[in-house]
């Protein structure tokens, strides 16, 4: 859909306003040329009225039988030489002895606003009469010695219409209409193009898009957002500072938001920048981080991230796999301890053959464990977190076996030992997690890998994959109703996606699933 620009609407709009704007005010200036107009046309009708009111003839003739005779002549030359459009004379019974019609000689006059001249009044109206709408003067005819009235003259100028004024002054009205476009036009150019400026050279439509991309991509994010002018006073908080903070979008100082805070105007103003401090907001920890705003080299206010510290830890957790590996070691810890109480309880029985051989056995068997993976596995945190996840396995009665072909000489150029941690860790706990309901607890896990490649394949006991195998991968996806879930496996794609990696997860026939991973290419010479 094509959008009209601002200086096609700053053209339209001016266009409009300009063309109203002449024609009202040339409306106000024909309305006001006709009152004028008829104004001096009264001036003038009453004046010619004067005259013929006080020719001899007409005091003598009017109201006689034969006066028309004489007056109609003196009416008529009047009229034709003042240029008027009529002159009529009439007596006290309003019979006419002048009309430019003769026809009319004779016939009684109604005006309807001839009724006041009859009472020796002298004055102008405009009315409609036998030739149309005219400015009509009424003056009194007074007999020879003045004293009575013995009839009237009234003097007629038609008044000009519209038509005819529009007419008349078409050439003055064109000429403002066009002008004023014309002005307008340059005018509204002109303010286009300084707004544009000012707006960096962006249509208002494209601003109010941005304005609310930018707002949704505030109030979507999962740190809580705050924005202050140049005085430090909040003008702008996302939904999630909302929440923090237990403020609404209003317009308050920083210190107000944050009493009895290290976050004050001043901290803001004197430091450029401040990384992750903590700030105990309302009986919780928070992580804050600010920025300052700067626009064309001058300071406009800041920016201030906030994150409960809680959280965060929990996600820097997940992310750098240190969870996994910590919980590996925690259970490798109370295996260790379950098995000196056991040893404890045995001496103390004076069973101590017994326990001498639970003891050969277990070093034994952890000795042969431990060469394996030392032989195999170079990496001390991949080692660690596989060491450990033995334990929790042991805790948990599940049978966890490192196929004997496992090996890690180098990790693959890509990843990280960190990277490894976070896809082992993951993908066990997913395994053992899966078959803890089964009567055959089993997870078996063969990894491959040098600076080329990396092979992972890791097999469970379990039910099977569910129904919604698909998306066992997206982030945010879990069939447990626990904390922190459904970010794991999609750690473990977004890292294998990043190394050009694939993943493939399938049902076994009889029971559990089987999920591997590759990446790179592996060097058969």
């Amino acid at each position: 859909m094509n959008r009209i620009s601002l200086r096609m609407k700053m053209f339209i709009f001016s266009f409009i306003l300009v063309f109203f704007s002449v024609v009202t005010s040339g409306a106000i200036m024909i309305h006001n040329i006709s009152g004028a107009f008829e104004k001096e046309l009264g001036s003038r009708a009453i004046a010619i009225a004067r005259t013929v009111a006080q020719l001899p003839d007409i005091k003598q003739q009017v109201g006689k039988a034969d006066g028309a005779s004489v007056i109609q002549p003196i009416a008529e030359r009047v009229r034709l030489a003042t240029d008027v459009d009529y002159i009529v004379v009439f007596d006290m019974d309003k019979i006419r002895f002048s009309h430019p019609s003769e026809s009319k000689l004779g016939t009684v006059f109604e005006g309807g606003d001839e009724q006041a001249s009859l009472s020796e009044h002298e004055y102008v109206s405009k009315a409609q009469g036998v030739m149309g709408f005219a400015i009509r003067a009424f003056v009194p005819i007074m007999d020879e010695d003045g004293v009575k009235q013995v009839g009237v003259v009234s003097v007629g100028i038609l008044s000009p219409t519209w038509q005819s004024l529009l007419y008349d002054y078409k050439n003055d009205i064109l000429f403002s209409l066009m002008s004023g476009l014309l002005i307008g036009l340059i005018g509204s150019l002109f303010i286009a193009n300084h707004l544009k400026k000012q707006t960096l050279d962006m249509e208002p439509y494209e601003i109010a898009r941005l304005v609310e991309e930018r707002s949704g991509m505030m109030q979507s994010m999962d740190i809580g957002i705050l924005a202050t002018d140049e005085k430090e006073r909040i003008v702008f908080m996302n939904r999630l500072a909302q929440q923090y903070t237990g403020l609404e979008n209003e317009v308050i100082p920083v210190e107000e938001a944050f009493p009895d805070t290290w976050l004050t105007n001043e901290s803001l103003r004197n430091e450029e920048e401040i990384a992750y401090r903590p700030l105990l907001l309302h009986d919780t920890m928070m992580l804050v981080r600010t920025f300052p705003i700067i626009v064309n080299e001058q300071r406009v206010g800041s920016v201030i991230m906030m994150t409960n510290q809680k959280e965060a830890h929990s996600l820097a957790e997940e992310l750098t796999g240190i969870k996994s590996l910590v919980d590996s070691l925690r259970s490798q810890n109370h295996e260790y301890m379950n098995k000196l109480h056991s040893i404890a309880g045995m001496i103390q029985l004076d069973r101590s053959q017994e326990a001498l051989n639970l003891i050969i056995d277990e070093t034994s068997d952890e000795q042969e464990v431990m060469q394996f993976l030392k032989e195999r596995i170079s990496d001390y945190s991949i080692l660690g977190i596989l060491i450990g996840k033995r334990s929790r396995a042991k805790e948990l009665g599940v049978l966890f076996t490192i196929d004997d072909e496992s090996y890690l000489f180098e990790v693959m150029t890509g990843f990280s030992s960190g990277d490894i941690v976070t896809i082992i860790g993951n993908l066990i706990d997913n395994a053992m997690e899966a078959c803890l309901l089964e009567e055959e607890k089993e997870v078996t896990l063969l990894i491959e890998g040098n600076r080329d490649f990396l092979f992972i394949e890791i097999e469970d006991s379990g039910c099977g994959l569910p129904p919604e195998a698909e998306k066992m991968f997206d982030y945010g996806f879990s069939m447990k109703e626990k904390e922190g879930r459904g970010i794991g496996l999609a750690l473990v794609k977004q890292i294998m996606d990043s190394n050009k990696g694939t993943i493939s997860a399938r049902s076994q026939s009889a029971a559990g699933s089987i999920i591997t991973l590759k990446a790179g290419e592996r060097n058969h010479g």
